[in-house]
């Protein structure tokens, strides 16, 4: 981040806190916000879209809430987010593809006077509120578990995220300072958008690749990459000579934990309904820290019976 932000650890007592709005501020006049949301091709996005419109739906009668779909295209994004300044938005919440490309606007929209909250992945210009989990620490988190899962030896395939993309870029670096020092050495990589199928059809080329015995690892970015890593594995016949780890806690990721396929996933909040709730704060003049944490959680074996069910 460009200036140093005040951190708050926002669980279930944020959430709740949240929740109390006053009487008095359901009563104000319609408050316009806009969602640009980056793509909609991944379950967790969904369900922050989702999440955050039910909650405006059931909870904030006076919200005009607008949601675009930047369609996996940083292009396409910028042109939402044009968009939403046009209508003149009260407050812009935004999960951007791309750092780089959704800088400008974004500051486009501050500078037309519209507080903007930044959610999971963040610009390169200081916003009103950001929110969502710290990506370098899960990394870090689990690189270490491989670390300690594989005693310090083995050869990891890593299925990066969206290239340039700030949570691939913290998960890629994060897992890089947990290996340094031990035996754990990354073979290949690649960028594989945080979409299953590519996910599958870059693991299919390294299995080709690397023969039996070569891979004792794959760290991918999220859990949709993870399953299809799985899958190319499980076709092959190696899934259990291979240990898999995943980020963002799919409910599907949690059965392959009971299932003894994936070894591993990192619980990714996917910043519902806090974003809207924040928003909501910010259009009716409530003060609101600069940036707000969401704390994830480990889950594999050890305590996958309790997480079954929690998932998105």
């Amino acid at each position: 981040m460009i200036r140093k932000m005040k951190k708050l650890a926002f669980g279930m007592a944020g959430a709740v806190a949240l929740t109390a709005l006053s009487s008095a501020a359901m009563a104000q006049d319609k408050v316009v916000i806009g969602f640009s949301q980056g793509t909609l091709n991944h379950p967790w996005r969904v369900a922050m879209v989702e999440g955050n419109r039910t909650y405006a739906e059931e909870n904030l009668p006076n919200v005009e809430l607008f949601i675009t779909d930047g369609q996996n295209d940083s292009g396409k994004q910028v042109t939402d987010v044009e968009s939403l300044i046009a209508r003149g938005v009260d407050v812009l919440m935004i999960s951007p593809l791309t750092s780089d490309a959704l800088t400008p606007v974004v500051q486009d929209a501050l500078d037309a006077g519209i507080k903007v909250v930044t959610m999971d992945r963040e610009v390169n210009v200081p916003v009103t509120v950001h929110v969502g989990a710290l990506n370098r620490p899960i990394g870090v988190q689990a690189g270490a578990f491989l670390v300690d899962l594989l005693s310090g030896e083995g050869n990891v395939i890593e299925i990066q995220g969206t290239a340039g993309a700030s949570a691939t870029v913290d998960r890629n670096e994060g897992f890089a300072e947990a290996l340094e020092g031990s035996g754990l050495e990354i073979i290949a990589t690649q960028n594989a958008d945080y979409l299953r199928e590519n996910a599958l059809k870059f693991m299919e080329d390294q299995l080709q690749r690397f023969g039996p015995g070569e891979i004792q690892a794959v760290y991918a970015h999220n859990d949709e990459m993870a399953l299809g890593a799985i899958q190319a594995l499980d076709a092959a016949g190696r899934l259990d000579e291979v240990k898999v780890v995943g980020i963002d806690g799919q409910e599907t990721a949690f059965e392959a934990i009971r299932d003894g396929k994936l070894a591993a996933t990192f619980t990714y909040p996917f910043v519902a309904p806090e974003g809207i709730q924040i928003a909501y704060q910010l259009a009716t003049g409530e003060a609101v820290d600069a940036e707000i944490v969401l704390p994830g959680k480990q889950v594999d074996a050890n305590n996958i019976d309790e997480m079954l069910g929690h998932g998105f």
